[in-house]
């Protein structure tokens, strides 16, 4: 992995690869070259799925009669939230072992702020995070997809990019090219009814944002017009926080 800033950036995202199928597949390794499918019975729905099955065209939230109409030799599984959740504490505790400042925004998800290795530490936060994703796996035999970033929206998007076992990179120099083409659904907050009013105003691509000045958004969407001219350009001034990091696994997650 090259980058001109992979000793200077400090905000990372670290994302389980398919956690709950991981974890499956983990306890038992007759499952490990099969697809794997995380949900309730044929009338359910798709919780998650491991890699195999998504080449399948299976995916979360899919109607479990649909998925297995595109694969129908997946092992169907029901989830177990209480093993998952061992596991995801699990998972924090390695965190920790890095960085005190861990957000987890899901069971098997978090931001990590690594700002301390840049100056007290004996390994830059690249190379930490290298070495988690190792514990990750050696210990807990599941496997996790890492990006780097300024700052946290960058870090998030980054995650995304080379899934499994990815570790990716993504500067402030190269953020407002790289985010130009990008739907506006790649923004953190844009959800459907936002993406509807972006797309009345003309606004389908983030880079379509970048046209617009931070004044014009204002003005159209209230407040949050400064939010997305921020985003657009790769800016986040969110920070990483702590609150909540031993809550409720269970909390965060639904079918």
């Amino acid at each position: 992995l090259q980058h001109p800033d992979l000793f200077t950036l400090s905000i990372a995202h670290l994302d389980c690869d398919a956690f709950y199928a991981s974890v499956e597949k983990r306890d038992d390794p007759s499952l490990l070259d099969k697809p794997v499918i995380i949900g309730g019975g044929k009338r359910g729905v798709v919780s998650t799925c491991c890699y195999i099955a998504r080449m399948y065209g299976v995916h979360s939230a899919m109607p479990m009669f649909l998925a297995l109409q595109s694969c129908p030799d997946a092992v169907v599984i029901r989830p177990n939230m209480a093993k998952y959740q061992k596991v995801g504490y699990e998972v924090r505790d390695l965190l920790s072992e890095v960085t005190n400042l861990v957000e987890p925004i899901s069971i098997d998800e978090a931001f990590l702020d690594l700002e301390h290795c840049l100056t007290d530490a004996l390994e830059p936060p690249s190379a930490a995070l290298v070495n988690l994703a190792r514990r990750l796996e050696g210990k807990l035999g599941i496997t996790a997809s890492i990006g780097l970033g300024p700052n946290k929206f960058l870090a998030k998007l980054a995650s995304d990019l080379d899934k499994p076992r990815g570790f990716s990179v993504i500067g402030s120099a190269e953020a407002r090219t790289f985010l130009a083409p990008m739907p506006v659904k790649k923004i953190w907050g844009v959800g459907p009814a936002l993406s509807r009013r972006l797309a009345e105003a003309g606004i389908n691509k983030i880079g379509q944002l970048q046209s617009r000045s931070e004044e014009e958004l204002v003005t159209r969407f209230g407040s949050i017009g400064r939010r997305l001219s921020q985003f657009s350009i790769g800016e986040d001034i969110r920070t990483v926080g702590t609150k909540g990091v031993r809550k409720s696994v269970s909390a965060e997650t639904t079918f």
